[in-house]
């Protein structure tokens, strides 16, 4: 296998994962609560990471200032973030979970806005119209009728997901913070955030049957370790537009293990939405992508002013949407 289908191979992998999570966190949260689910996944994250890092050579093993400074606020939006996607991913199905959260590829661009001149295009802005379309017909179900709690739920946790992928892009930009540093640091905060909220029911955790514990191992090893990792070697090895290609395929694989392993069903309608969602964020991503890499254009200005130190020309910063 050749060096690129192998990194596509991984990438393809990544987002197959990702799109299971949403099954394996359904199914997960009907033998346990959910802060009980969050905090087993965070604590048997962290233990992995830890040992990650303990593997690597003593220079390389402690933590910057930088990765200290980062981890821990991002350690609580990526707290909030899961507490309501695993909320919403309990009370609606697995597909329409990995389809709403997929919103975080058109929300990220909105809410990032910081050093960058010129609004979207309005082409973003209808791939977005597109989103919000289907959204309502997966909320819809059989037949319109009031949103559905989880639907809402998803909502939620997509727009706190995209609030949370700005804030990565802001506390790590030009800083050299080492990716497993950084995993670690979010996962400890995690693991302190809910344990005193679910110590009362670790015994429950202690004596969940082997299914339940393999879900959870699942959603620690594999969706959050695993994923990260894999990602980060795949992406350093390919063009962010390929990579961002084959991770969005995230929201394909959630519908295609929601209907063969979860049994779920799309109405026509769903279906319809299921179609909607998935061409409106690549259509929208696509856009952002093309918008966010064309250059500035320069005011033009005298010779005089261009040697002038005191008007320095200040450079444009792209969008930050990893």
């Amino acid at each position: 296998m050749s060096d690129v289908r192998r990194t596509d191979a991984v990438l393809l992998l990544v987002a197959l994962v990702w799109g299971s999570s949403y099954l394996s966190a359904q199914t997960a949260t009907a033998a346990l609560p959910v802060l009980l689910v969050l905090f087993a996944r965070y604590a048997l994250s962290a233990v992995t990471c830890l040992g990650v890092v303990a593997s690597r050579p003593r220079g390389s093993r402690r933590w910057t200032r930088d990765e200290l400074r980062a981890g821990v606020p991002l350690g609580v939006t990526q707290a909030a973030v899961l507490v309501v996607e695993t909320y919403g991913v309990a009370h609606t199905s697995a597909a329409n979970a990995g389809l709403i959260i997929s919103l975080t590829i058109v929300l990220t661009p909105l809410l990032d806005r910081a050093g960058h001149r010129g609004g979207l295009p309005g082409s973003f802005f209808a791939a977005t119209g597109v989103c919000v379309l289907a959204v309502g017909l997966l909320m819809s179900g059989n037949g319109f009728h009031a949103p559905r709690l989880g639907d809402l739920l998803m909502l939620g946790a997509a727009l706190i997901r995209a609030g949370h992928v700005v804030l990565v892009g802001r506390f790590t930009a030009g800083r050299p913070i080492r990716p497993v540093q950084l995993t670690t640091v979010q996962t400890l905060v995690g693991t302190a955030l809910f344990l005193p909220v679910t110590a009362h029911d670790l015994p429950t955790l202690v004596h969940a049957d082997p299914a339940t514990w393999a879900q959870l191992a699942y959603l620690a090893l594999f969706c959050s370790v695993f994923a990260f990792l894999a990602q980060t070697w795949a992406v350093q090895r390919t063009s962010a537009s390929r990579a961002s290609l084959l991770l969005g395929t995230e929201p394909v694989w959630a519908v295609a293990v929601g209907i063969v392993l979860g049994g779920d069903h799309l109405t026509p309608l769903t279906g319809f939405g299921a179609a909607l969602m998935v061409t409106g964020t690549y259509w929208g991503q696509a856009v952002e992508r093309a918008h966010r890499s064309t250059p500035e254009p320069r005011i033009p200005s005298s010779p005089a002013l261009d040697k002038d130190p005191a008007c320095p020309t200040e450079p444009s910063t792209p969008l930050t949407t990893t």
